[in-house]
């Protein structure tokens, strides 16, 4: 069931009768109840009003594949093999790694609904249809996965520098790759890879950002979360905002291509969250505590403790309240 030219019809916020809307698709009332059923299904919120038939109250923005494409930097769109926008798919990082193993050197996948969603450390990404951005960029590098050490938390910074252009103040990032607003997360970024440890290999590179996030949804989030809404009280038009978003991480990702994660480390520590703060970083096998001393050139968290100052390659990090060296 195809329900994009109803969608289309009613994103516009008023309402519109059944009887106009079968007339506009050519299909019988029964049908259009059908796909308003369907739309609800998927999470759109669809008012039905006797004597005024049905609308969106107040509407939604749908992603345009030709306005992001407009809305690329130039040269941009010539990186990019192929780029989708999916009405509803099961995972945005999914279909971008099938897509890697169809020989594609780089790909965009988009989507308005995810129905299986995945953020790090197995934990699900809640996907509402239609409020936030769900995009996967496939990317191939020569050097190998030893070589891709600080490009996640280069994603988050490419995020950062997304909204400032775009005049949305105060985000942070948090180790390894969070961005947050009030130390609420605002975006999160999974990454997977497949290929050779010295050779050819594939990158996906997954962002969830929230922009709109609806109330109902927000309650299955296992964490204090934010949207854009909320930073600024207004929203950008998600497709200026997505095409921004491609373009930064495109020219980033160049650039580290060529000198990896080191010319991007002041830039991290202007914006870490938990900078020359007490923290803890939690491993499955363990928990490290100390003062946040920021991130070394290859992407690694400098811990400050009592031992000195180590460099960590993995764990979550924690605000503690402990003092360093307190039993």
């Amino acid at each position: 069931m195809n329900v994009v030219p109803l969608l289309t019809l009613l994103s516009d916020g008023s309402f519109h009768s059944g009887e106009a809307l079968g007339s506009q698709l050519g299909i019988s009332r029964a049908a259009v109840w059908k796909q308003i059923k369907s739309l609800r299904d998927l999470g759109v919120s669809v008012h039905a009003v006797t004597g005024k038939g049905y609308r969106v109250a107040g509407g939604i923005q749908l992603l345009d594949k030709d306005q992001m494409i407009a809305n690329l930097y130039p040269g941009v769109a010539e990186d990019l093999d192929g780029f989708d926008v999916h009405f509803s798919i099961g995972s945005t990082n999914t279909e971008a790694m099938r897509r890697g193993s169809e020989s594609f050197s780089s790909y965009l996948v988009m989507a308005e609904h995810q129905s299986q969603g995945r953020g790090r450390r197995g934990r699900s990404w809640v996907s509402p249809f239609g409020h936030n951005l769900y995009l996967s960029l496939l990317w191939s590098f020569q050097g190998g996965i030893a070589a891709l050490e600080g490009l996640s938390l280069l994603c988050a910074l490419a995020v950062i520098r997304t909204l400032k252009k775009l005049s949305y103040e105060g985000m942070q990032v948090k180790w390894p790759n969070d961005v947050l607003y009030k130390h609420k997360k605002l975006a999160g970024i999974l990454l997977e890879v497949s290929g050779d440890v010295a050779g050819p290999c594939k990158l996906v590179i997954g962002i969830g950002l929230n922009t709109d996030m609806p109330v109902l949804a927000g309650k299955n989030i296992d964490q204090p979360y934010s949207d854009l809404r909320t930073v600024k009280g207004a929203l950008e038009d998600r497709n200026l905002i997505a095409a921004t978003l491609v373009s930064e991480l495109i020219l980033m990702i160049r650039q580290f291509e060529i000198s990896g994660f080191k010319p991007f480390v002041g830039e991290w520590m202007a914006s870490d969250a938990f900078l020359g703060r007490n923290i803890e970083v939690r491993s499955a096998l363990h928990v490290q505590a100390g003062v946040c001393a920021g991130v070394d050139e290859t992407g690694r968290l400098l811990l400050e403790s009592g031992d000195g100052c180590i460099a960590i390659s993995g764990g979550e990090v924690m605000p503690s309240v402990r003092a360093v060296g307190a039993n």
